[in-house]
């Protein structure tokens, strides 16, 4: 066939598809919204029910309605009962959120229960409403993790209904204790109107109430422009339950709407008289005609039949005033209704640039606990993420076929409900938190399954037996069976970035000498290391190992693996030695400690011949022990930090012991301040940072109080004038100010300690502003979501661990007492001090501490394989070299996404990561290559891009746009594809992310939008190719 026949065949196959595909059955999204009446209050009843996936009880208890001795709700009877009651009035809307508990729905439900909810979905009564697997948390959330989240929920979504009917368009966050500048950025980027939610801080809402400031246009970030405007509505009095005395559920005992004239219990003049009061009270707030009240509770509607006969009546008698004058108009409505109505009322309203943390419930309710609560879990969460994107990755890159894909789907699913806002923030009970980890746990065993398979058909030549690639997932406790066990290992490390990257090697050994070659056979440096004392102590340790082995793999390829041969001599190894100096150093930076305090002094560059005064301690705030009986009598909890006198204490009143152990690979000072508190300070050669790895725990409390651990970090001589920067879920850098808030008067006198913390994922930093200073800047990299502030000039605190003995009252009715093998909780982590300046410089600190970043968010993953093979034979075997990178990618970009979908496709994305004022050369536009960037990504594939959640062409996306008070207009819409650009070298802008389905031709012919086919055809045609 000629070009030109098989362009005329395409489109002739688009436009009969076109042709034969059904007509919808009903007409969903804004062209389904009830029509608002001209001239009144228009209240939009939001029927709801919030379903925590996981809080007091575990995911599958509040699915399956078990355990209801804590509360007896059962999520499937929900959406049961909701599905009847819908259909029996074509006026009745409800929307539901949690994807993972409407997926688990819908697997057990038969196809005529199936068929029933597709129905509603297509006529907009049942409304989808943000569509990711959880709702998600927004402060300690990685932005990996939150878009992996949405898009998972939006691919079963799609998977289930196949039509855009079921595709969200809102943001509904109502729940989440504050909210993030980045993850608006990124609804808005998936396509998104709007975004709802209902916490924000209390003199903040007081503000907003006054001024009719509830609702504004939040400009997310400053890189994207106009596109990442986002229409931001914060819900009024009643969060997001019902309005008091209007709660029809069985879980509450207002009472019913009676209508019966000769019933003693008639109520209707006065139930329809107090709603009215209400309604009249909340349009003072608004600046619109249209009013959102919410109808639903947490757990709501098992019962929706006596939620939607009262709210009938409601709705009937209420709007009956409308004939006597009455001005109020009730209606069954949806978030995206009511943007809908609000978008037409044509209003200016005000913007908005910071972010809405911390929150406050009320004056002395500091929501800022929770950043640090449950370090362990956080940290599993991350890594989780960091084994999640491997196995998306291999699973690519090797073309593993879909009945290999259940594993992978499992820690999707996994780490979907992971981001939850009762998950990774620690603010559930002890046997959720304890669920979590086993449905983690297990599902990261599940993924190594699916990385074995991969790297078996990646590095087993021809003929090869295939073999085990295990993960120590125990080795921050430095325990590793294969390691300690094996006379011969190999050691495959797989890189997950876009760039050559390379890293330091620790497993606990056997005490005897051990060599290691690298991938081409040679022998290469390594180094005997004591393990700390404080860690071989750790309870629930199941090793006898007393010392690691270190050694450096260098230029692990992008996308690809390096192996490592290890083999045990007959030599032993006596224990390291330690010595009594007090300065450790490499080539690049000179680390000093004080001979009287024991503590750091000064950390040198060596290069630029500069020395900074660094100190660094650790201290604990006491816990208030209030009973919660009122505002100032608020305890600390997993919620809320609240330190006694907003004082803090040494961990010790003794400088700390200290030992030092040299070597080729690493330098390393080893301190304990007492059995519960130690730390180890290193550098590694060649590293420009210092590594701080912690250990906290078991927090003492024999005294009966309450005890919130931080390390303490401070410069002398830094004037940082109040200022300091936190990212936005491991984005955006954002400036903090001591004491104050942007957009209203902060009152930091009650709380000016908890007032003052902003969640860290993974960075916060100070700049000193002195004369003279060159704009240097300290970095402070951390390997999990805590939370952290600068209290007092050339200072930054981070909390690392929290042991409370009461409760705050803020529903999880349990203290945050965490204990694991009979003790109190241990925990041990890692942070980076990274010295550096802001501005283009050698030394410049950006890139840096970006790449130092994603080296521990996206750390190779190590997998250990026992073999009796000699060096020869395994190489002779097996692959110990591999790259699924064709083409180089620039330093500045980030492949943030490979993974399969939907058959032979994948999703990619790729993203730079330098805000546009970072760096005069990495920050400007950059080209990447997509097109032959690996083996599968040819000329027979097919490229489409889509949205950031990938469920809609970008071509196809159109969002509503808003005005801005004393603003022109200019357009809100995502910047489109240029249907001439090149994918073989796609552009990228700074903070820019891009999504492309990469699919066969055959496939991509059937599903992508024939306006897209036929105009590249005939840009084709024209050109004459």
């Amino acid at each position: 066939m000629g070009a030109l026949a098989e362009r005329l065949f395409a489109v002739a196959a688009c436009l009969a598809v076109a042709a034969s595909s059904p007509l919808p059955k009903a007409i969903c999204g804004y062209e389904s919204c009830p029509v608002p009446k001209e001239g009144m209050t228009n209240v939009h009843l939001i029927a709801h029910s919030h379903d925590d996936v996981g809080w007091l009880k575990t995911v599958d208890q509040y699915y399956y309605g078990q355990n209801n001795s804590i509360k007896p709700v059962g999520v499937q009877y929900i959406i049961d009962s909701v599905v009847n009651e819908l259909p029996k009035d074509p006026s009745r809307r409800f929307i539901y959120v949690e994807t993972a508990y409407f997926r688990q729905w819908w697997n057990n439900r038969d196809q005529e229960a199936r068929e029933k909810v597709e129905a509603l979905v297509e006529s907009g009564q049942l409304e989808i409403i943000s569509g990711g697997w959880a709702m998600h948390d927004e402060a300690v959330t990685h932005y990996q993790s939150i878009i992996d989240q949405f898009t998972w929920g939006f691919k079963n979504l799609d998977d289930m209904f196949n039509t855009s009917c079921a595709r969200p368009k809102i943001g509904w966050q109502i729940d989440p204790f504050g909210h993030a500048r980045e993850t608006a950025s990124m609804m808005a980027m998936m396509g998104f109107d709007g975004l709802f939610f209902a916490r924000l801080d209390h003199a903040d809402k007081n503000n907003r109430f006054t001024n009719q400031g509830l609702e504004m246009v939040w400009k997310t970030s400053p890189d994207h422009g106009a596109s990442s405007y986002l229409f931001t509505s914060a819900n009024h009095d009643i969060l997001y339950h019902s309005p008091i005395g209007f709660c029809f559920d069985i879980l509450c005992d207002d009472e019913p709407i009676v209508d019966d004239l000769n019933s003693p219990d008639y109520n209707v003049d006065r139930r329809v008289n107090s709603f009215i009061e209400f309604i009249q009270k909340q349009s003072t707030y608004m600046k619109s005609n249209n009013i959102l009240v919410t109808m639903g509770i947490d757990f709501a509607y098992q019962q929706a039949s006596y939620w939607f006969n009262n709210l009938d009546r409601l709705i009937k008698y209420t709007n009956e005033r409308q004939a006597e004058g009455g001005k109020i108009n009730l209606l069954y409505s949806t978030p995206s209704c009511y943007l809908k109505a609000v978008h037409e009322a044509g209003l200016e309203w005000p913007s908005k640039e910071d972010d809405f943390f911390p929150y406050s419930s009320d004056e002395y309710s500091y929501w800022t606990g929770y950043f640090t609560s449950r370090p362990t879990l956080k940290f599993m969460e991350r890594k989780g993420n960091n084994l999640l994107q491997v196995c998306k990755q291999l699973s690519v890159l090797a073309d593993l076929r879909e009945e290999k894909w259940e594993d992978l789907a499992s820690l999707r699913e996994a780490m979907g409900i992971m981001q939850h806002h009762d998950a990774i923030t620690g603010t559930e009970r002890q046997h959720v938190a304890e669920d979590y980890a086993l449905r983690l746990h297990r599902s990261m065993e599940h993924c190594r399954q699916t990385a074995e398979n991969a790297l078996n058909k990646l590095a087993a030549k021809e003929g090869s037996t295939e073999v085990q690639f295990d993960s120590c997932l125990l080795t921050n406790v430095s325990q590793c069976d294969t390691s300690e066990q094996a006379e011969k290992f190999v050691v495959t490390l797989y890189n997950p970035l876009a760039q050559v990257t390379s890293m330091f090697v620790r497993l606990p050994v056997q005490d005897f000498e051990y060599q290691v070659r690298n991938e081409l056979g040679v022998l290469i440096d390594t180094q005997m290391l004591k393990i700390p004392t404080p860690v071989l102590n750790m309870p629930g340790r199941q090793s006898s190992a007393t010392q690691e082995l270190l050694f450096q793999a260098e230029n692990l390829p992008a996308l690809g693996f390096k192996s490592y041969r290890v083999e045990k001599s007959n030599t032993a190894s006596p224990p390291p030695q330690p010595s009594e100096e007090l300065v450790i150093a490499n080539d690049v930076i000179e680390v000093t400690f004080d001979a009287d305090l024991k503590r750091l002094s000064s950390v040198k560059d060596i290069a630029a011949d500069k020395t900074y005064a660094v100190s660094q301690d650790f201290q604990y705030y006491e816990a208030v022990e209030g009973d919660n009986l009122g505002a100032a009598r608020r305890a600390s909890g997993a919620y809320i930090f609240r330190p006694v006198n907003h004082q803090m204490f040494p961990v010790s009143d003794s400088p700390p012991t200290i030992e030092t152990y040299t070597g080729a690979l690493v330098n390393e000072i080893h301190q304990e301040w007492n059995d519960w508190v130690s730390l180890v300070t290193r550098i590694y050669k060649g590293t420009n940072h210092v590594e701080l790895e912690w250990i906290v725990g078991p927090i003492p409390i024999d005294d009966d109080i309450g005890k919130e651990v931080i390390s303490l970090v401070s410069l002398s001589g830094w004037e940082t004038n109040g200022k300091f920067y936190t990212d936005s879920n491991g984005r955006q850098i954002l400036e903090r100010n001591r004491n104050l808030r942007p957009t209203w008067d902060f009152d930091p006198s009650l709380e000016p300690v908890a007032g003052n913390y902003y969640p860290i994922t993974t960075a916060i930093s100070i700049r000193n502003h002195a004369a003279n200073s060159e704009n240097e800047e300290l970095a402070i990299i951390t390997d999990r979501a805590q939370g952290g502030s600068s209290i007092e000039n050339g200072t930054l605190e981070i909390m690392l661990h929290r042991r409370l003995l009461f409760d705050d009252d803020k529903g999880v009715a349990e203290p945050l007492n965490e204990t694991a093998f009979g003790e109190g909780l241990v925990a041990r982590g890692k942070q980076i001090l990274l010295f550096g300046q802001t501005e283009a410089h050698p030394t410049s600190i950006y890139k840096t501490r970006r790449l130092v970043r994603d080296s521990m968010v996206l750390a190779p993953w190590l997998f250990i394989t026992r073999t009796d093979l000699t060096p020869t034979q395994w190489g002779e075997q097996y692959n110990t070299f591999y790259t699924g990178l064709r083409r180089e990618v620039p330093p500045n970009v980030n492949l943030l996404t490979l993974e399969p979908w939907n058959g032979e496709g994948m999703l990619v994305r790729v993203e730079h990561f330098l805000e546009k004022n970072d760096d005069p050369e990495l920050s400007q536009p950059i080209n990447v290559p997509l097109m032959g960037l690996i083996d599968r990504i040819n000329e027979e594939m097919a490229i489409g891009e889509t949205i950031l959640g990938g469920n809609q062409w970008l071509s196809d996306n159109v969002r509503l746009e808003f005005k801005i008070e004393g603003e022109e207009s200019t357009s809100q819409q995502l910047p489109r594809p240029d249907p001439n650009e090149d994918m073989a070298n796609i552009t990228l802008n700074p903070m820019q992310i891009r999504t492309f389905i990469v699919q066969t031709r055959s496939t991509a012919t059937m599903t992508a939008p024939c306006s897209i086919l036929l105009l590249a055809l005939a840009i084709l045609t024209i050109i004459n190719i």
